[in-house]
């Protein structure tokens, strides 16, 4: 699964650091989320990006493919 944060900000006009600002996290964290380098997210961070976002969990998420 891919998030797609970094594409949603441009579409928005919005800067990584804008969200970053908004966000609350730890750099670190916030880093490893906005550049899919994380294999897991808590609710309370996704619920807080789709709320500042204004988008639902389903925009963040890159079609997923299940493989055969």
């Amino acid at each position: 699964m891919k998030l797609r944060i970094l594409e949603i900000l441009k579409e928005k006009g919005k800067t990584k650091y804008w969200l970053y600002n908004q966000l609350g996290l730890s750099y670190q964290n916030f880093n490893r989320i906005v550049n899919n380098e994380t294999s897991s997210i808590k609710f309370e961070n996704l619920k807080n990006i789709c709320d500042i976002l204004e988008c639902t969990p389903n925009d963040l998420f890159d079609v997923y493919h299940k493989k055969e």
